[in-house]
């Protein structure tokens, strides 16, 4: 695909912004390229600008002049994502979201909260522990809430409370003009229009910014647990889920790692975990309901042949694995050092997640790279850490192939190209494969709401 052209940000428009936002307009290199790249293997791309915003109203502010000049806008929150979503590819100005950090309203009777685009979700529980409440959705990085909707993300809880599609209310949204909209009342349901709100949860910053969130909020549950064990094999540890879905358990968490990355996670958080396919397990509700959980899933585990079930209740030892399993990435990354990670996902119906990691497995031991898989199994999604030489084009090259050999089989399976990493610009040729001429309904909104394609351009869909 060709190269997009630029859309420089003129000097008028650096002047009108510096007006402004005085020293919270940047064009310094450093900030430039620290905010051209993600998490991600994709290149970086710096912006002619960063703009720091502190309230809605400097978004729109902002927004408004660049649609003025025809100049790309690309929002910016923790940098966390993996697709390549902050790259500017053809440009223009990142607006910084992170100053706007303030909660705005707590209302714990009605168990929803309001929020800047810039809190971070520990942030945010940190914030409500003393109230008694939390908010779930937990995709392992300490990611801005504005960044998890827009990249409509997910984590180890979706089984139990969903995603940040069932988590958002409504949101405040600052459209390609300027102009400022309100997606949705509280109401915790509405039959009223269309859904804006889960328009824009998801769009990745292609048809507007997210500048504040209304949130579902649960209570602490009164008791937690945790357990862990190894399977003879990645079929039977799906297996397992598969029974203890189907028997109706309210399971909060269920994590597969395949044997490769329980090894790193072995040598990485010094446990001593059998280096086997592995289920982690989280159960929430009363001292009474987390114990019968756990021992209804101990003897599915036991019928599907799971060895050395450990139940864990002590908050350190449930902290200590958590911990375990969000650092499986470094974990995986430590097998062999000064490699860099490519990271994808998939999601495909639970009755197939066996098959498909199975088959990548499989595939990935007739290969020369190195690769780890975790899975939010409960859901049926999985991620595959490829292993690969920086600047090593071979390694690239073979990572590449397997990634897509991923999404094919799962595309075949019923399933989705991204669980939860989202298409960014990793992934536009996928979507157009999954949606087929529902692609082009994407494209005629994209076109509507943004005629000219300033916001986040090249990402999502072709325009």
């Amino acid at each position: 695909m060709d190269k997009p052209l630029r859309r420089k940000a003129p000097p008028e428009l650096i002047a009108e912004l510096k007006t402004l936002l005085g020293d919270r307009l940047s064009v310094s290199t450093v900030v430039c390229d620290q905010h051209g790249h993600d998490e991600s293997y994709h290149e970086s791309a710096p912006p002619d600008a960063v703009a720091f915003a502190r309230s809605t109203e400097e978004v729109s502010a902002i927004v408004a002049a660049c649609h003025r000049f025809n100049v790309p806008v690309i929002a910016f929150g923790t940098g966390t994502s993996l697709e390549g979503h902050v790259a500017a590819l053809e440009g223009g100005v990142c607006i910084d979201l992170m100053q706007m950090n303030n909660i705005i309203a707590v209302r714990p009777e009605d168990l929803d909260v309001t929020v800047e685009a810039g809190v971070t979700r520990k942030q945010l529980n940190e914030f409500l522990r003393d109230q008694g409440l939390f908010f779930p959705v937990d995709p392992g990085a300490d990611a801005s809430l504005g960044g998890m909707a827009a990249t409509r993300a997910s984590g180890t809880n979706a089984v139990r409370y969903g995603t940040m599609r069932e988590a958002v209310l409504s949101a405040k949204v600052v459209l390609p003009d300027g102009q400022i909209i309100t997606t949705a009342s509280r109401a915790k349901k509405s039959a009223a229009g269309y859904d804006l709100t889960h328009l824009f949860v998801g769009c990745e910053g292609t048809l507007g910014i997210i500048t504040e969130l209304t949130l579902r909020l649960f209570g602490i549950p009164e008791a937690i647990s945790a357990a862990v064990c190894a399977f003879p094999s990645v079929d039977a540890a799906v297996k397992a889920v598969i029974l203890t879905i189907q028997s109706g358990i309210p399971v909060a968490r269920i994590e597969l790692l395949d044997d490769m990355s329980v090894r790193a996670v072995n040598r990485f958080a010094k446990l001593d975990l059998l280096e086997k396919p592995t289920l982690f397990f989280e159960f929430h509700g009363s001292s009474q309901s987390v114990t019968e959980q756990a021992e209804m899933v101990g003897a599915i585990a036991e019928e599907e042949g799971g060895e050395r079930f450990t139940w864990a209740t002590r908050p350190e030892d449930r902290t200590k694995m958590w911990q375990a399993r969000h650092d499986a990435y470094y974990a995986a990354l430590a097998l062999k050092p000064g490699s860099k990670g490519l990271t994808t996902d998939v999601c495909v119906p639970i009755s197939r997640l066996a098959d498909a990691i199975g088959e990548t497995r499989k595939e990935i031991s007739q290969s020369h790279l190195t690769a780890a898989i975790v899975g939010h199994v409960g859901d049926g999604n999985f991620h595959t850490i490829f292993l690969i030489e920086p600047g090593n084009e071979k390694d690239l090259a073979e990572a590449k192939r397997l990634s897509s050999r991923m999404v094919e089989r799962a595309l075949e399976m019923g399933g989705t190209c991204t669980g939860e990493h989202g298409i960014g610009l990793g992934k536009m040729q996928y979507l157009e494969r999954e949606f087929g001429p529902a692609a082009d309904v994407m494209r005629t909104l994209k076109r509507a709401i943004d005629p000219k394609n300033i916001m986040n351009p090249g990402k999502v869909v072709r325009v």
